[in-house]
């Protein structure tokens, strides 16, 4: 759920993301009723810079058949990880807090999420919890009951709705802000996205097996990048509108096994809904879960712990009373 990179040197945090964030919110209602606001600021920067991105991974496409078949696999690679900064870092750890993680791998998955480039890991969770307890109003970042297209991308075009930024404030973020890693993170998140975004996955196919700079850079770089904005954001698009709801038909989220497949198992987004605190984020484990492999093993190395799981009967239980009736 990527926004644009801001300035992430002062401290405190929390006042100098709720100052920034009342002036990018201008003068947009706070209706309630999750209807489009009565006027939208156009973030001109915004549509600029993703258009330019998506054009230059269309170009990208057309070197696939020049580079070497090594710089390929570095790029799906570096696929994985920008996804695991994500999947597994911010939302599963920092957002949802569904396990633990010693600080090696806390620093692992700073690093990642760095390279995903999506916003720093204080200000993607605080966003995920708002849109996790205000889903489909004015106050949800990205809101699906505004179409496909704004929950899709749209979002980050406009700026945002004064509810996100004043439910935001009211969320208990202190956990966020106790973890040295995440302020670390957010304090050299400009820096740290130059880095791991796009220099090292350029540099290393050059320096590693001669191949181009301009094929690393288009296709590890802003391919990569174009492809895992992509691939999340349909979690906040695709998987909100299309599939089944076995577990609480009366919310928007669905099971989408398309989604899971591009976005290591993020999929199940009804079942997540329904029980946010579970690490696994879906009732069948290692069923196509990318993610869950991830964390599993972690916790087999001994550098994750505690994770928490519905169990068996909490699940029936509330496919009976809310479901759908879908497998």
């Amino acid at each position: 759920m990527p926004g644009r990179a801001a300035d992430r040197g002062q401290v405190p945090l929390c006042s100098a993301a709720a100052a920034e964030e009342e002036s990018r919110a201008g003068a947009e209602g706070s209706a309630g009723g999750g209807g489009a606001p009565e006027r939208q600021t156009i973030v001109w920067r915004n549509v600029v810079l993703m258009s330019l991105l998506h054009l230059a991974a269309a170009y990208s496409l057309v070197l696939i058949p020049k580079a070497q078949p090594l710089t390929l696999l570095w790029a799906y690679f570096c696929f994985l990880l920008t996804a695991l900064g994500v999947t597994a870092g911010a939302h599963r750890l920092w957002s949802h807090r569904s396990y633990k993680a010693k600080l090696p791998l806390r620093i692992f998955l700073a690093a990642a999420n760095s390279m995903a480039f999506q916003n720093d890991i204080f200000e993607w969770s605080r966003d995920h919890r708002v849109h996790h307890k205000y889903s489909e109003t004015d106050a949800d970042p990205h809101n699906a009951r505004r179409g496909f297209f704004f929950s899709h991308v749209g979002w980050l075009f406009v700026r945002k709705h004064r509810d996100v930024i004043e439910k935001g404030r009211t969320l208990d973020v202190t956990d966020l802000l106790a973890d040295p890693v995440v302020r670390f993170q957010r304090k050299y998140y400009k820096i740290s996205v130059v880095l791991m975004c796009f220099m090292v996955p350029t540099l290393v196919p050059w320096y590693l097996w001669g191949e181009s700079l301009w094929n690393s850079y288009f296709l590890a770089s802003i391919l990569r990048y174009a492809i895992s904005l992509n691939v999340t954001w349909l979690v906040n698009s695709a998987a909100h509108m299309y599939g089944n709801r076995p577990y609480d038909k009366h919310i928007s989220p669905r099971q989408n096994p398309l989604v899971t497949l591009g976005a290591i198992g993020e999929g199940f987004h009804n079942y997540h809904h329904t029980f946010p605190f579970d690490y696994s984020t879906s009732e069948f484990g290692l069923n196509f879960n990318p993610t869950t492999w991830f964390i599993d093993a972690m916790c087999w190395l001994g550098l994750a712990t505690d994770r928490k799981r519905a169990t068996k009967p909490m699940i029936e239980a509330r496919k009976a009373r809310t479901g759908d009736g879908s497998a």
